[in-house]
């Protein structure tokens, strides 16, 4: 769907109008998935938090960052210093997120993200094992980087921008945001702003792939992970919070509640 152009009037639209009540919609249904995984990572716009507060949040705080980096920072040091040991590497990688999971478990914290982390890492090492070759233990991660970053621009180009699908549910008003030309401009371009992030570590980390450079990529891998999500998230943020000001977001809650 074509974008609103800077400066052209707002018009009705019937195709934006909000869905009337019944069975729920592949995009509430999509909607709530993104929003409850926002709410989770602590990327909810209602919160009465500071940008750096949230950042933290969405990283898991020292824990997560933890559990983000050392398992693949493992990987590279040790693959680089025993001259391509790929088992030694690999099961210390493995081994490392294992861990984080099981004191996940013992101090009976959210473990989703460890597992997820943990059985990412584990399938990311068995195809390197299988193959013989220490660069396809990054094979998942180019995968879903071109996913992701593929998924987000196409929900861009036809008129249902991701983030504003996350963001609607998380703000209670469904798909209601899409019938304001504001809205749907800056959700748009947020969108194309995380494909573009995606897309970005592709380009670099694929051909670091083809020309098998494995310490390379490794650590091209971890500096294009938290150091450039966590910009984009704050951006998001601050973008978001500008379109639902506290207050305004405090009246539409209480309006949605009202029989």
């Amino acid at each position: 769907m074509a974008q609103d152009r800077p400066g052209e009037p707002s018009v009705d639209r019937p195709d934006l109008v909000p869905p009337s009540a019944g069975e729920p919609t592949a995009s509430d249904l999509i909607g709530q998935a993104l929003g409850g995984a926002a709410k989770r990572a602590g990327l909810d716009p209602t919160d009465d938090a500071t940008t750096g507060h949230v950042v933290w949040r969405a990283m898991g705080g020292w824990r997560g960052i933890g559990e983000s980096v050392l398992p693949g920072l493992v990987f590279v040091v040790l693959y680089t210093v025993t001259g391509q040991d790929l088992v030694l590497s690999l099961v210390a990688s493995v081994g490392l997120a294992a861990v984080f999971t099981i004191i996940r478990l013992v101090q009976r914290s959210p473990v989703a993200a460890a597992f997820g982390g943990l059985i990412a890492t584990g399938a990311a090492a068995a195809l390197a094992l299988f193959t013989g070759r220490g660069v396809d233990n990054f094979v998942p991660g180019l995968i879903t980087n071109a996913a992701y970053g593929t998924g987000l621009l196409v929900s861009a180009l036809i008129g249902w921008s991701l983030i504003g699908v996350a963001a609607g549910f998380l703000m209670n008003e469904g798909t209601a945001w899409r019938a304001d030309r504001r809205k749907r401009r800056v959700f748009f371009w947020l969108t194309i702003a995380w494909a573009a992030l995606f897309f970005a570590r592709l380009a670099v980390q694929l051909p670091l792939y083809l020309t098998d450079q494995t310490a390379a990529l490794g650590t091209l891998k971890l500096i294009m992970g938290l150091p450039l999500f966590a910009p984009m998230v704050a951006v998001t943020w601050l973008a978001v919070r500008a379109l639902y000001p506290p207050r305004a977001a405090s009246t539409e809650e209480a309006a949605a509640e009202r029989p």
